[in-house]
C-alpha cells in the first residue's frame, strides 16, 4: 500500500467494540461512527476505501433494516468503496442479502483479528487496484490522435470515436465548421484503419468547376471530349483499396449526387465516355461545415445520399468551445514558426494570451495559425505581444481562474487551463492557479491527466 495509512471507516455502536477493532487495527487510520448519519458524513469527508459496517444499527439495533440502507446510501455515494458488513452468527441470510446488494464481504461476531485483517487487506487491495486501472484507463482517453493537438475533453471525445469506427469500413461523416481539423481527423481515421498502407485521397467538392469535377470523380476515356487526349483514372478509382476524402459535399451538385449514390450502392464507377462498370473498394469519408438537414428540406441535397454517407455522423466542435486549446494551440503554432524562421521567441505576453483566449476564432485552428504565423513574423521583442497578433481587444473578459464552482468541472477546466497558458510548465501553471506543485501534482493524478 502507499505510505499514508489507508483509511477504513467503523461504524458500529457498541463503544467498547469500537476501541477494541480500533486498538487491534493499528496499522490503519480508522475513523469510527455510531450511526448511519455519522457514517455518511465521515464518508463525504475522507472517502475511506474501506467500511466495516454493522448491521446492527440504532434505531433498529436487533434487525438490519437500518445497517442495509446504509450500504445502499454508501455505494450510492461512494462506489469504489469497498464495504465490509458485521452480522452475528445467527444472521447468515442478512450478510448473503448485503453480498447481493454490493457489499465486498462479511464476517461474523465475535471477531477474529487475523481473519479480520486478511478479509480488510483483500479489500484494500482491490481498491487499489480498481484505481490503478481507472486512471490508466483515463490517461488513455485524454491522449489525442497523433498530429492532433488538443486537452478538450469534447474533442477527445471525438478522437475516442475516430479511432473505434476506424477499423471497420461504415462510411463517416464529419461535420463542423471551416478550419476545425476536419481533414486532419479523417487522415487520421485512414492511418489507424486496415487500410493504412494504401492511397488517402482528398478532393475538395467545392473548389473544383461543376463541368470538370465529375471528370475528376470518375474519369474519362480517350476522346470522351474535346481535350481528352488519353485515358484518365477519377480520384474514386485512384483510392482504390484506400480511402477517399470528399471535403464539403454539401456543395456537390445534384446531378452528380445521384451519380456518386450510385456507387456508394454498387461500388462500381463508369469513366466519362465509357461502357464497362469498374469495381472499386474503398472506404469513404465525407466532411462539410454546411447545415445538410436544412439543404435537404431545401432540395438541395439528396437525403438518400446523406444517410448513405452519414452511417456514422462525427459533429467536431468549434475552437471557441474547446476548453484551453486556444492558448494550447497558439504555443504549438508559435514553437512551430519560430523555428521555421529562425526566430528566438519565449512565448506570449499575459496580455497577449488574454486577448487569444478571449478571441471567439470564426476560422478556427486555420485562422489562430494563420494568426500565430503573422505574429512570429512580425514580432519585434523577445515575446509575441497584443500589437504583433493584431487582434480586437474589446473582447478581453476577466481571465481568473474560479475553482469554486461545480467543484470537479470548474478544477479540471482551471487546471486544463493554466497548464495551456503555462505551455505545460506545471512549476509556472501552479502559480496562475495559486497552488503549490505538489497540490497541482495531485490534481492531475486526480484528473488523469499529462
Amino acid at each position: 500500500m502507499s505510505e499514508k495509512m489507508a483509511k477504513i471507516l467503523l461504524v458500529e455502536d457498541d463503544v467498547g467494540l469500537q476501541k477494541q477493532i480500533k486498538w487491534s487495527l493499528d496499522g490503519y487510520e480508522v475513523l469510527t461512527a455510531a450511526d448511519r448519519e455519522a457514517a455518511l458524513a465521515h464518508l463525504r469527508r475522507h472517502e475511506p476505501a474501506v467500511v466495516l459496517l454493522d448491521l446492527g444499527l440504532p434505531p433498529d439495533p436487533d434487525g438490519a433494516t437500518e445497517g442495509l440502507t446504509a450500504l445502499q446510501q454508501i455505494l450510492s455515494l461512494a462506489p469504489p468503496t469497498k464495504v465490509i458488513v458485521v452480522t452475528g452468527n445467527q444472521d447468515r441470510a442478512n450478510a448473503v442479502r448485503a453480498i447481493s446488494q454490493g457489499a465486498f464481504d462479511f464476517y461474523h461476531k465475535p471477531f477474529d483479528e487475523q481473519i479480520l485483517k486478511i478479509v480488510i487487506e483483500r479489500a484494500l487491495r482491490v481498491h487499489e487496484l480498481e484505481q490503478e486501472n481507472r486512471a490508466l484507463a483515463l490517461r488513455s482517453r485524454t491522449e489525442p490522435l497523433q498530429g492532433l493537438i488538443t486537452a478538450d475533453p469534447e474533442m477527445l471525445k471525438v478522437c475516442r470515436t475516430i479511432e473505434k469506427v476506424a477499423a471497420s469500413d461504415v462510411s463517416v461523416l464529419l461535420l463542423g465548421e471551416s478550419g476545425t481539423g476536419k481533414e486532419l481527423l479523417a487522415r487520421g481515421l485512414h492511418e489507424l484503419s486496415p487500410r493504412a498502407k494504401e492511397r488517402f485521397v482528398a478532393i475538395n467538392c467545392a473548389a473544383i468547376p461543376e463541368n470538370l469535377l465529375e471528370s475528376e470523380l470518375f474519369g474519362y476515356e480517350k476522346g470522351a471530349f474535346t481535350g481528352a487526349a488519353k485515358q484518365t483514372i477519377g480520384k474514386i478509382e485512384y483510392a482504390h483499396r484506400g480511402t477517399l476524402f470528399l471535403d464539403e459535399i454539401g456543395d456537390l451538385p445534384m446531378p452528380l449526387q445521384a451519380k456518386l449514390l450510385r456507387f456508394l450502392q454498387e461500388r462500381v464507377i463508369e469513366r466519362l465516355g465509357g461502357r464497362g462498370e469498374i469495381p472499386v473498394d474503398v472506404r469513404v469519408v465525407a466532411a462539410t461545415h454546411q447545415n445538410l438537414a436544412e439543404r435537404i428540406k431545401t432540395g438541395l441535397f439528396r437525403e438518400d445520399l446523406f444517410y448513405r454517407l452519414s452511417e456514422i455522423s462525427v459533429r467536431i466542435p468549434p475552437l471557441r468551445d474547446r476548453q484551453g486549446d486556444k492558448s494550447l494551440l497558439a504555443h504549438a503554432f508559435l514553437d512551430k514558426f519560430a523555428q521555421m524562421n529562425g526566430r528566438s521567441l519565449r512565448g506570449f505576453t499575459p496580455e497577449a494570451l488574454a486577448v487569444i483566449e478571449a478571441h471567439p476564432w470564426p476560422g478556427n485552428v486555420r485562422e489562430i495559425e494563420n494568426t500565430i504565423k503573422r505574429a512570429v513574423i512580425m514580432a519585434e521583442a523577445g515575446q509575441i505581444t497584443v500589437a504583433d497578433l493584431g487582434l480586437p481587444t474589446s473582447e478581453v473578459q476577466d481571465g481568473s481562474l474560479n475553482l469554486r464552482q461545480v467543484r470537479e468541472e470548474a478544477e479540471r477546466n482551471a487546471v486544463l487551463k493554466a497548464l495551456a497558458r503555462a505551455n505545460g510548465n506545471v512549476a509556472q501553471a501552479a502559480e496562475l492557479l495559486g497552488v503549490s506543485r505538489p497540490t497541482l501534482y495531485d490534481l492531475l493524478g486526480r484528473f488523469g491527466l499529462k
